[in-house]
Protein backbone atom coordinates (compact mmCIF):
# COMPACT_ATOMS: atom_id res chain seq x y z
CA UNK A 1 0.00 0.00 0.00
CA UNK A 2 0.97 3.64 -0.36
CA UNK A 3 1.16 5.92 2.67
CA UNK A 4 1.10 9.71 2.63
CA UNK A 5 2.05 11.74 5.70
CA UNK A 6 -0.21 14.73 6.20
CA UNK A 7 -1.29 17.19 8.87
CA UNK A 8 -4.58 18.86 9.65
CA UNK A 9 -5.69 21.21 12.45
CA UNK A 10 -6.82 19.76 15.76
CA UNK A 11 -9.65 20.95 17.98
CA UNK A 12 -7.29 23.14 20.01
CA UNK A 13 -5.50 24.63 17.01
CA UNK A 14 -2.43 22.39 16.96
CA UNK A 15 -1.27 20.40 13.94
CA UNK A 16 -2.28 16.76 14.09
CA UNK A 17 -0.01 14.12 12.58
CA UNK A 18 -1.79 11.69 10.26
CA UNK A 19 -1.13 9.00 7.69
CA UNK A 20 -3.26 8.16 4.71
CA UNK A 21 -2.99 4.55 3.51
CA UNK A 22 -4.42 3.50 0.15
CA UNK A 23 -3.94 0.91 -2.62
CA UNK A 24 -0.97 1.22 -4.96
CA UNK A 25 -3.38 1.63 -7.84
CA UNK A 26 -4.89 4.75 -6.31
CA UNK A 27 -8.34 3.26 -6.79
CA UNK A 28 -10.25 3.49 -3.50
CA UNK A 29 -13.52 1.68 -2.89
CA UNK A 30 -14.39 3.95 0.02
CA UNK A 31 -12.57 6.03 2.62
CA UNK A 32 -12.34 5.30 6.34
CA UNK A 33 -11.18 7.29 9.38
CA UNK A 34 -9.62 5.44 12.32
CA UNK A 35 -9.70 6.90 15.84
CA UNK A 36 -7.20 5.26 18.21
CA UNK A 37 -7.80 4.42 21.84
CA UNK A 38 -7.13 6.56 24.90
CA UNK A 39 -3.45 7.60 25.21
CA UNK A 40 -2.28 5.22 22.43
CA UNK A 41 -1.63 6.48 18.87
CA UNK A 42 -2.06 5.87 15.16
CA UNK A 43 1.11 3.76 14.80
CA UNK A 44 0.24 0.99 17.23
CA UNK A 45 0.86 -2.25 15.32
CA UNK A 46 -2.78 -3.49 15.37
CA UNK A 47 -3.95 -0.13 13.98
CA UNK A 48 -1.47 -0.46 11.12
CA UNK A 49 -2.54 -4.06 10.54
CA UNK A 50 -6.24 -3.18 10.38
CA UNK A 51 -5.43 -0.40 7.93
CA UNK A 52 -3.30 -2.74 5.79
CA UNK A 53 -6.08 -5.35 5.71
CA UNK A 54 -8.65 -2.77 4.63
CA UNK A 55 -6.33 -1.34 1.98
CA UNK A 56 -5.80 -4.82 0.54
CA UNK A 57 -9.58 -4.98 0.14
CA UNK A 58 -9.61 -1.67 -1.76
CA UNK A 59 -10.32 0.83 1.02
CA UNK A 60 -8.42 3.98 1.92
CA UNK A 61 -7.67 4.88 5.53
CA UNK A 62 -6.83 8.08 7.39
CA UNK A 63 -5.38 7.38 10.85
CA UNK A 64 -4.16 10.16 13.10
CA UNK A 65 -2.81 11.03 16.53
CA UNK A 66 -5.09 13.01 18.81
CA UNK A 67 -3.72 16.26 20.27
CA UNK A 68 -0.68 15.75 22.49
CA UNK A 69 -0.12 12.13 21.45
CA UNK A 70 2.27 10.51 19.01
CA UNK A 71 3.63 13.13 16.63
CA UNK A 72 0.75 15.59 17.05
CA UNK A 73 1.22 18.97 18.66
CA UNK A 74 -0.43 20.29 21.79
CA UNK A 75 -0.82 19.09 25.35
CA UNK A 76 -2.69 15.87 26.05
CA UNK A 77 -3.89 17.22 29.41
CA UNK A 78 -5.95 19.88 27.61
CA UNK A 79 -7.94 17.30 25.65
CA UNK A 80 -11.19 15.56 26.48
CA UNK A 81 -13.98 13.57 24.87
CA UNK A 82 -15.36 16.66 23.12
CA UNK A 83 -12.01 17.50 21.52
CA UNK A 84 -11.65 13.88 20.38
CA UNK A 85 -15.03 14.05 18.65
CA UNK A 86 -14.11 17.33 17.01
CA UNK A 87 -10.80 15.96 15.77
CA UNK A 88 -12.50 12.96 14.17
CA UNK A 89 -14.77 15.45 12.40
CA UNK A 90 -11.71 17.50 11.35
CA UNK A 91 -10.15 14.34 9.89
CA UNK A 92 -13.34 13.73 7.91
CA UNK A 93 -13.30 17.33 6.71
CA UNK A 94 -9.72 16.90 5.47
CA UNK A 95 -10.64 13.80 3.47
CA UNK A 96 -13.73 15.49 2.04
CA UNK A 97 -11.69 18.48 0.88
CA UNK A 98 -8.68 16.57 -0.47
CA UNK A 99 -9.82 13.06 -1.44
CA UNK A 100 -13.44 12.07 -0.81
CA UNK A 101 -15.64 12.13 2.28
CA UNK A 102 -15.30 9.04 4.47
CA UNK A 103 -18.21 6.64 4.57
CA UNK A 104 -16.81 4.55 7.42
CA UNK A 105 -15.72 5.62 10.90
CA UNK A 106 -13.73 3.12 12.98
CA UNK A 107 -12.61 3.53 16.55
CA UNK A 108 -10.74 1.46 19.10
CA UNK A 109 -11.64 1.68 22.79
CA UNK A 110 -12.36 5.33 23.77
CA UNK A 111 -11.83 6.27 20.12
CA UNK A 112 -14.77 4.05 19.17
CA UNK A 113 -17.00 5.80 21.68
CA UNK A 114 -15.96 9.13 20.15
CA UNK A 115 -16.59 7.77 16.63
CA UNK A 116 -20.18 6.94 17.59
CA UNK A 117 -20.69 10.55 18.62
CA UNK A 118 -18.83 12.04 15.66
CA UNK A 119 -20.86 10.07 13.10
CA UNK A 120 -23.86 12.36 13.50
CA UNK A 121 -21.67 15.26 12.31
CA UNK A 122 -20.48 13.47 9.17
CA UNK A 123 -23.43 13.27 6.77
CA UNK A 124 -21.62 11.02 4.29
CA UNK A 125 -20.91 8.39 6.94
CA UNK A 126 -22.82 5.17 6.24
CA UNK A 127 -21.21 2.80 8.73
CA UNK A 128 -19.50 2.88 12.14
CA UNK A 129 -17.41 0.17 13.78
CA UNK A 130 -16.20 0.00 17.37
CA UNK A 131 -13.43 -2.25 18.71
CA UNK A 132 -13.37 -2.93 22.44
CA UNK A 133 -15.18 0.33 23.13
CA UNK A 134 -16.85 1.46 26.36
CA UNK A 135 -20.52 2.37 26.23
CA UNK A 136 -19.99 5.39 28.49
CA UNK A 137 -17.59 8.34 28.38
CA UNK A 138 -17.10 8.03 32.14
CA UNK A 139 -15.73 4.48 31.85
CA UNK A 140 -12.19 5.77 31.33
CA UNK A 141 -12.33 7.54 34.70
CA UNK A 142 -12.29 4.15 36.42
CA UNK A 143 -8.65 3.78 35.36
CA UNK A 144 -7.63 6.57 37.73
CA UNK A 145 -10.52 6.49 40.21
CA UNK A 146 -8.14 6.34 43.17
CA UNK A 147 -6.80 9.78 42.21
CA UNK A 148 -10.11 11.51 41.60
CA UNK A 149 -10.00 13.34 44.92
CA UNK A 150 -6.54 14.67 44.09
CA UNK A 151 -7.70 15.80 40.64
CA UNK A 152 -10.70 17.61 42.12
CA UNK A 153 -8.64 19.16 44.93
CA UNK A 154 -5.64 20.30 42.87
CA UNK A 155 -7.32 20.62 39.47
CA UNK A 156 -5.06 17.94 37.98
CA UNK A 157 -2.97 14.89 38.81
CA UNK A 158 -0.41 12.65 37.15
CA UNK A 159 -1.77 9.17 36.48
CA UNK A 160 -0.34 6.05 34.92
CA UNK A 161 -2.03 4.82 31.76
CA UNK A 162 -0.54 1.77 30.11
CA UNK A 163 2.52 2.23 32.28
CA UNK A 164 3.11 5.79 31.06
CA UNK A 165 2.54 9.00 33.06
CA UNK A 166 -0.13 11.44 31.87
CA UNK A 167 -1.60 14.55 33.43
CA UNK A 168 -5.37 14.43 33.79
CA UNK A 169 -7.18 17.68 34.53
CA UNK A 170 -10.53 18.20 36.19
CA UNK A 171 -11.90 19.58 32.90
CA UNK A 172 -11.53 16.08 31.38
CA UNK A 173 -13.77 14.58 34.06
CA UNK A 174 -16.37 17.33 33.82
CA UNK A 175 -16.51 16.99 30.05
CA UNK A 176 -16.92 13.19 30.26
CA UNK A 177 -19.87 13.63 32.62
CA UNK A 178 -21.64 15.85 30.07
CA UNK A 179 -22.12 13.12 27.46
CA UNK A 180 -24.49 10.18 27.25
CA UNK A 181 -23.46 8.33 24.09
CA UNK A 182 -25.66 5.30 24.72
CA UNK A 183 -28.77 7.47 24.96
CA UNK A 184 -28.14 8.77 21.44
CA UNK A 185 -27.50 5.40 19.80
CA UNK A 186 -31.13 4.92 18.87
CA UNK A 187 -30.74 7.87 16.50
CA UNK A 188 -27.35 6.85 15.09
CA UNK A 189 -28.82 6.28 11.64
CA UNK A 190 -25.79 4.31 10.44
CA UNK A 191 -24.97 0.63 10.16
CA UNK A 192 -23.08 -0.48 13.26
CA UNK A 193 -20.50 -3.25 13.69
CA UNK A 194 -19.21 -4.01 17.20
CA UNK A 195 -16.03 -6.01 17.83
CA UNK A 196 -15.24 -7.10 21.39
CA UNK A 197 -13.34 -9.82 23.18
CA UNK A 198 -14.94 -11.80 26.04
CA UNK A 199 -11.46 -11.81 27.61
CA UNK A 200 -11.03 -8.01 27.48
CA UNK A 201 -9.90 -7.03 30.98
CA UNK A 202 -9.77 -3.27 30.28
CA UNK A 203 -13.26 -2.75 28.85
CA UNK A 204 -15.59 -5.60 29.77
CA UNK A 205 -17.71 -7.20 27.08
CA UNK A 206 -20.84 -6.00 28.90
CA UNK A 207 -20.13 -2.63 27.26
CA UNK A 208 -20.59 -4.22 23.83
CA UNK A 209 -23.92 -5.64 24.98
CA UNK A 210 -25.05 -2.23 26.16
CA UNK A 211 -24.09 -0.57 22.86
CA UNK A 212 -25.76 -3.33 20.85
CA UNK A 213 -28.94 -3.15 22.91
CA UNK A 214 -29.22 0.63 22.62
CA UNK A 215 -28.62 0.79 18.87
CA UNK A 216 -31.16 0.04 16.18
CA UNK A 217 -30.71 -2.22 13.18
CA UNK A 218 -28.73 -2.64 11.03
CA UNK A 219 -26.30 -3.69 13.75
CA UNK A 220 -23.90 -6.61 14.08
CA UNK A 221 -21.62 -8.05 16.73
CA UNK A 222 -18.42 -10.04 16.19
CA UNK A 223 -16.70 -11.70 19.13
CA UNK A 224 -12.90 -11.58 19.22
CA UNK A 225 -12.52 -14.73 21.27
CA UNK A 226 -9.14 -14.95 22.98
CA UNK A 227 -8.01 -11.45 22.03
CA UNK A 228 -6.66 -8.86 24.46
CA UNK A 229 -7.87 -5.26 24.60
CA UNK A 230 -5.09 -3.84 22.40
CA UNK A 231 -5.12 -6.79 19.95
CA UNK A 232 -1.40 -7.26 20.59
CA UNK A 233 -1.54 -10.89 21.72
CA UNK A 234 -1.89 -12.31 18.21
CA UNK A 235 -1.37 -10.44 14.92
CA UNK A 236 -4.18 -12.47 13.40
CA UNK A 237 -6.76 -10.71 15.58
CA UNK A 238 -6.20 -7.28 14.00
CA UNK A 239 -6.07 -8.76 10.51
CA UNK A 240 -9.37 -10.55 11.21
CA UNK A 241 -10.96 -7.26 12.30
CA UNK A 242 -9.86 -5.59 9.08
CA UNK A 243 -11.04 -8.40 6.80
CA UNK A 244 -14.44 -8.78 8.46
CA UNK A 245 -14.92 -5.02 8.54
CA UNK A 246 -14.15 -4.74 4.82
CA UNK A 247 -16.65 -7.43 3.87
CA UNK A 248 -19.34 -6.03 6.18
CA UNK A 249 -18.91 -2.41 5.05
CA UNK A 250 -19.13 -3.34 1.36
CA UNK A 251 -22.89 -3.79 1.71
CA UNK A 252 -23.37 -0.28 3.04
CA UNK A 253 -20.85 1.84 1.14
CA UNK A 254 -20.20 0.27 -2.26
CA UNK A 255 -23.79 0.15 -3.46
CA UNK A 256 -23.95 3.94 -3.24
CA UNK A 257 -20.96 4.61 -5.51
CA UNK A 258 -18.16 7.04 -4.82
CA UNK A 259 -15.35 8.81 -6.63
CA UNK A 260 -12.64 7.75 -4.24
CA UNK A 261 -9.51 8.23 -6.35
CA UNK A 262 -6.43 9.09 -4.32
Amino acid sequence: MKTDRIEFPGALGHALSAKIDYPDSGEVTSWCVFAHGFSIGKDLKPVRTISQSLVEEGYGMLRFDFTGLGQSGGNFSDTNFSTNVQEIKNACDFLRENYAAPRILIGHSFGGTAALKAAEQVPECKAVSTIGSPCSTTHIIHQFADQLSEIVKDGEAEVLLGGRPFTIKEQFIKDAEMHDVAADLGDLGRALLIFHSPQDTVVSISNAGHIFGAARHPKSFVTLDGADHLLLKDDKDADYVGRVLAAWAHRYVCEHGEDGHA
